[in-house]
C-alpha cells in the first residue's frame, strides 16, 4: 500500500512534527494499539500502530483490505479523540512524505508550506471523506496531493519541471506540476474528475492500474484506453495553450473520441 519509508528532514516541518507526536504514542509500556482482527488480510491480532505502519510499508495488500483498514482508522480518529487522529496520520506519514517530496522536488523554498498543506489536506480527508465509497485510501491521498500542489500553482517562474526540456518546441507547462495541470483540465470540463484522478494515481502516485480495474469491475486494458484518451485531450490542450490562462474552454469532439 505504501512502498516508501520515512524520509529524513533537516528541519522541523508539519510532517516531522507529526512523526514526533506519533512516536510518543507508540513507545512502551503503553503504545496505542490497533485491533487488526476485523481487517481481512492483516494478522489476526492487536498491534501497536508503529508495527501496523511497518506492515503497510513493506507488504502489499489488496484494495478491500486497504479500504477496511482505513475505514476503521478514520472512524477511530473521528470518534475516539485526538490520540487516534495523530495515530492515523502517523500510519499515513510514509505516503504523505512521499507525496510532499514529489511536489516540492526542485522547489526547496516551498517545502515547508507544501508539508503543511499535505498534512492539512489529509487531515481534512480523514475527518470528512465518505468512508463507505470504494478507494478510500486513494481518495484521501488525492485530497492531500491537491492541497500540497496548491502551494505552487500561482508561483511565477515555476512553469517547467526540472526534467522537462526548455527547448523552443516544448509547450508551456502551466503552473509547474502535472497534478495542477490535470486539475485545471478537469475544472475546465476537458476531462472528468475521475479521469484526472486515474491519471494522477497511476502516473504520479503508487496505484496499480490492475488494482483500480478490479475495484471498478473492468479490465486493465479498458482503463488504460480511458487514460490514454484523457491524456491525449490534455496534451492537445497544452499544445494549443488552452491551459495557460484562467478562462474556460471546450474540447473538440474528435479529440475526445481519439
Amino acid at each position: 500500500m505504501m512502498a516508501t519509508t520515512i524520509r529524513t528532514r533537516t528541519s522541523d516541518t508539519a510532517l516531522t512534527c507529526a512523526e514526533k507526536a506519533f512516536s510518543l504514542l507508540t513507545v512502551e509500556p503503553a503504545p496505542l494499539v490497533f485491533d487488526a482482527r476485523p481487517v481481512p488480510g492483516l494478522p489476526n491480532t492487536t498491534m501497536p500502530l508503529d508495527r501496523l505502519r511497518t506492515l503497510l510499508v513493506y507488504e502489499r495488500y489488496d484494495s478491500h483490505t486497504t479500504d477496511v483498514l482505513w475505514r476503521q482508522l478514520a472512524r477511530h480518529a473521528r470518534e475516539w479523540g485526538p490520540a487516534w487522529v495523530v495515530g492515523a496520520i502517523g500510519v499515513a506519514l510514509p505516503a504523505l512524505i512521499h507525496l510532499a517530496a514529489k511536489i516540492s522536488h526542485g522547489r526547496p523554498r516551498f517545502a515547508d508550506d507544501i508539508d503543511s498543506e499535505v498534512l492539512a489536506g489529509f487531515l481534512q480527508a480523514l475527518r470528512t471523506t465518505d468512508l463507505e465509497s470504494p478507494r478510500l485510501w486513494l481518495r484521501m491521498c488525492w485530497t492531500a496531493w491537491r492541497a500540497g500542489a496548491s502551494v505552487i500553482k500561482d508561483q511565477d517562474g515555476e512553469e517547467l519541471p526540472l526534467d522537462f526540456s526548455t527547448g523552443s518546441r516544448t509547450p508551456r507547462w502551466p503552473y509547474g506540476h502535472p497534478d495542477l495541470l490535470l486539475g485545471r483540465a478537469a475544472a475546465a470540463g476537458l476531462i472528468s474528475d475521475d479521469a484526472a484522478e486515474l491519471i494522477s494515481a497511476t502516473r504520479f502516485g503508487d496505484a496499480l492500474i490492475e488494482h483500480l480495474a478490479a475495484e471498478h469491475g473492468t479490465t486493465a486494458s479498458a482503463l488504460r484506453m480511458r487514460r490514454r484518451r484523457a491524456e491525449r485531450v490534455v496534451a492537445a490542450a497544452v499544445t494549443r495553450g488552452d491551459l495557460s490562462g484562467p478562462s474556460r474552454f471546450t474540447v473538440n469532439a474528435d479529440e475526445a473520441a481519439a
